[in-house]
C-alpha cells in the first residue's frame, strides 16, 4: 500500500484500516505457529503497512 493512498483516506477510514491490519497479523501470526504459511514475507509487509497506516494518522493528528 503506498502512503499517498492513506494519505487520501479519511482518518475513519484509517482507523478501520489499522485495525484490518492488525487482525491479519494476527491470524498470520497463528500460521506461523502451524507452518501453515505459505508466504513468511507477508508478516513483514503488514507491520510495515501497520507503520504507514500510524504514521499518516499521527500527521493528520498534528
Amino acid at each position: 500500500m503506498k502512503a499517498q493512498e492513506l494519505r487520501e483516506m479519511t482518518v475513519e477510514e484509517l482507523k478501520h484500516k489499522l485495525e484490518d491490519l492488525r487482525i491479519e497479523l494476527f491470524n498470520l501470526r497463528f500460521q506461523v505457529a502451524r507452518n501453515l504459511l505459505d508466504n513468511p514475507l507477508r508478516i513483514h509487509q503488514v507491520k510495515k503497512d501497520t507503520a504507514r497506516v500510524l504514521t499518516i494518522l499521527t500527521e493528520k493528528k498534528a
